[in-house]
């Protein structure tokens, strides 16, 4: 049986030169973003980026939600997969960092299509909830503080779709989550999401181990 393939850094190199396809705006944000402290470490991947713009085209993609903005690089990634009308709500703790992903939203032509909440999360999603109703977002990405993230993920499966796609980063969190002397509250929330999802019988998973562990989550299918 074939195992993992180990990525070299000359085999992610060629990965990168075959697969990516980031353009002007989206690389001056990530360079930029780079520059601020644990920049690099809080910022998805272009790989990733670029895959979750192909997962939102999958989906009607007229509703998108995303749980955490930092600088927006993943959030121009959404919009620019959003069905003609579509919106994307993007929240965060605060709008610091989301000014800086602003210009690159402008430049890109996806500004009108973005709307930006700030606040607790959870008190988001509950507002989200009762504004919108169940089931009115087609994706929703999951990027924010860890210790959190099985109550985003209950809010996320009321918010999301029958159809709808939940895309959850970070669920590898750096390999901490197999590091038994590791007991801080975002590395233990990590692992209670993961038990959580898998032991789910509402849901369909899957834990891609690509950058730092990618989950995604849809609604089971139920059949007559």
């Amino acid at each position: 049986m074939a195992d993992q393939l180990e990525l070299s850094a000359a085999l992610s190199g060629y990965v990168r030169e075959f697969s990516l396809r980031e353009d002007t705006v989206l690389a001056e944000l990530r360079e930029q973003t780079s520059q601020l402290p644990a920049g690099s470490a809080m910022q998805v991947m272009p790989e990733e980026g670029q895959l979750l713009t192909l997962l939102a085209g999958l989906t009607p993609a007229r509703g998108i939600l995303e749980i955490g903005t930092f600088t927006g690089y993943s959030t121009l990634c959404l919009a620019r997969a959003l069905a003609p009308g579509g919106t994307l709500v993007t929240c965060d703790i605060t709008d610091r960092w989301a000014r800086i992903g602003a210009d690159y939203w402008r430049r890109a032509g996806v500004e009108d299509r973005i709307e930006v909440r700030v606040g607790d999360a959870a008190t988001t999603l509950e507002a989200l909830i009762d504004e919108r109703g169940a089931g009115s977002f087609d994706l929703v990405f999951i990027d924010a503080d860890k210790r959190g993230l099985p109550d985003y993920y209950e809010r996320s499966l009321t918010l999301v779709s029958d159809t709808g796609l939940i895309v959850v980063d970070n669920t590898l969190f750096f390999g901490r989550v197999v590091d038994p002397e590791a007991r801080d509250a975002d590395t233990e929330g990590v692992r209670a999401f993961n038990a959580l999802v898998r032991d789910d019988p509402r849901v369909e998973m899957s834990l891609i181990p690509m950058a730092d562990g990618i989950t995604l989550i849809r609604k089971r299918r139920v059949t007559a």
